[in-house]
């Protein structure tokens, strides 16, 4: 009993650290050395809608990782998302931090997002571990390709923000890899198309408010 209240305890704690608290990372920011960024007014509102999508991403993060970490009983699995959760705390601050760079806010409906997705992460973690791990594979593939067409549309000066992406993206990739090596399940193709509809939504939402 005292191992799940404590559990539940940190679930709460990432919540309320996630939506209100400042991110601290873990690791320097990536930049591009030698490369300034220079933006137009129009360049700047562009970057900022960007990374204000970015950020909502990782705050999903935190609240998929953190229910499916308190789902599982394998403790060495729970250990495993736990540990995602923690890389993916690196990307939540560059993004809070690019966006102050840019003058912007974060999203207003941050709140909604994470509870969308920690109820998301709770109902994979309910299925079980393999279908847990499968989901994990599909949403950082689903990322990753997110945050390559993000790469097509930043501006091609905005180096800061780019160096950001780019290694969120590498990082996503590297989540999805060892999620299949710990056994992931193959998910039914509709499952992923249900996964993309739901992301459109909130990237089209986030985008703008």
């Amino acid at each position: 009993m005292t191992n799940t209240t404590d559990q539940v305890l940190v679930a709460c704690d990432t919540a309320l650290r996630t939506l209100f608290a400042r991110p601290h990372a873990s690791k320097l920011c990536p930049t591009l050395p030698g490369q300034v960024t220079e933006l137009t007014e129009a360049e700047k509102a562009l970057s900022a809608s960007l990374m204000r999508v970015n950020h909502v991403g990782e705050v999903c993060a935190q609240a998929l990782y953190t229910a499916q970490a308190l789902a599982t009983p394998n403790a060495g699995l729970r250990l495993h998302y736990q540990k995602a959760c923690q890389e993916e705390t690196d990307h939540l601050a560059w993004t809070a931090q690019r966006l102050e760079e840019l003058g912007a806010r974060p999203s207003l409906l941050n709140p909604l997002w994470y509870a969308g997705a920690f109820g998301l992460g709770l109902l994979a973690g309910r299925l079980g571990d393999a279908v847990s791990l499968g989901f994990v594979v599909e949403t950082e593939t689903q990322v990753g390709a997110h945050l390559d067409s993000h790469l097509q549309q930043l501006p091609a000066n905005d180096h800061a923000s780019r160096a950001i992406v780019a290694q969120m993206r590498d990082d996503e990739i590297g989540h999805a890899r060892q999620a299949s090596v710990a056994g992931a399940a193959q998910l039914p193709s509709f499952v992923g198309d249900m996964m993309r509809a739901a992301a459109k939504v909130m990237t089209t939402v986030a985008h703008r408010v």
